[in-house]
C-alpha cells in the first residue's frame, strides 16, 4: 500500500449528494445508470455513470444519499460525460455497494 500525505488527501473532494434521476444506461458496455445528483448550490447538479445495477433499481436509488468525488475532471463515457465518481466498494462477486452516510446531511458536505 502506497500512504500518501494529509496534504494529498486533502486535494480529493468527496462530497455527498441526493440522487435525482437514475435511468439505465443502455449504451454502457457493462451494466450501468446513469445519474443526476445534486450536491447543493455551491456545487450543483452532476451527471455520472454508475455500474450498480447488480444491486440496485433507478427507483430506488432516486432520493438516496450517495457519497462521490467532484473534483475529477469530466471523462466521456460512451456517449455521456461523466462529471463525479460516484463511490462503492466491490463485493467478492463484483457487485457494488454504494458508500452512503448513514444519517442525512445536507448537499455538498464535504468528507471529514
Amino acid at each position: 500500500m502506497t500512504e500518501i500525505s494529509w496534504q494529498d488527501f486533502q486535494k480529493v473532494q468527496l462530497c455527498v449528494g441526493t440522487v435525482v434521476a437514475a435511468e439505465v444506461f443502455a449504451e454502457a458496455r457493462k451494466p450501468a445508470y446513469k445519474l443526476r445528483v445534486d450536491f447543493g448550490s455551491e456545487i450543483g447538479e452532476r451527471k455520472s455513470s454508475a455500474q450498480i445495477a447488480d444491486l440496485y433499481d433507478p427507483e430506488a436509488l432516486v432520493g438516496k444519499q450517495v457519497v462521490a468525488v467532484v473534483n475529477f475532471p469530466p471523462k466521456q463515457i460512451g456517449p455521456m460525460m461523466s462529471e463525479c465518481l460516484v463511490t462503492g466498494f466491490h463485493r467478492e462477486d463484483g457487485s457494488v455497494v454504494l458508500a452512503v452516510p448513514d444519517l442525512d446531511v445536507p448537499n455538498g458536505t464535504r468528507l471529514a
